[in-house]
């Protein structure tokens, strides 16, 4: 596997960002536990999300340069976000990393960089716990 300064470049850089969110998303909104969380018109959605993932992984700060700090715990707070569905949302990741072309080395460190603040945002009890 090449060398790369960045998860960002390893992706693919804005190309592979690009890709990585227009496979996430149809994921998502099939998803029975994530699809309730998103507008029907998903677009403004992935451009965010395209914005934030570039940051994330190392790429230019687009995110911030657009809407300030990321904040993104706060940002989620509206949404009940279960460890049910930060698992759904990882689960949905991973299956659209597994389509690109970026080496498993790579998917797997994403995956595991993604995994940290997907749990943060877990606000809600599991559906389960609260019976």
């Amino acid at each position: 596997m090449p060398n790369y300064d960045t998860l960002y470049e390893a992706l693919g850089g804005a190309d592979g960002i690009r890709d990585l969110v227009e496979r996430f998303y149809p994921k998502v909104q099939r998803h029975p536990l994530l699809a309730p969380l998103f507008p029907e018109d998903i677009t403004p959605v992935m451009e965010k999300q395209y914005l934030f993932l570039t940051q994330f992984m190392g790429g230019p700060p687009l995110y911030s340069n657009e809407y300030g700090h990321p904040m993104m715990r706060a940002r989620h707070l509206p949404f009940e976000i279960t460890p049910e569905r930060a698992n759904a949302w990882l689960d949905c990741m991973a299956l659209a990393l597994s389509e690109t072309d970026a080496p498993e080395p790579v998917r797997k460190l994403a995956l595991e960089r993604l995994s940290g603040p997907a749990h943060h945002f877990v606000n809600t009890e599991s559906e389960s716990s609260s019976h």
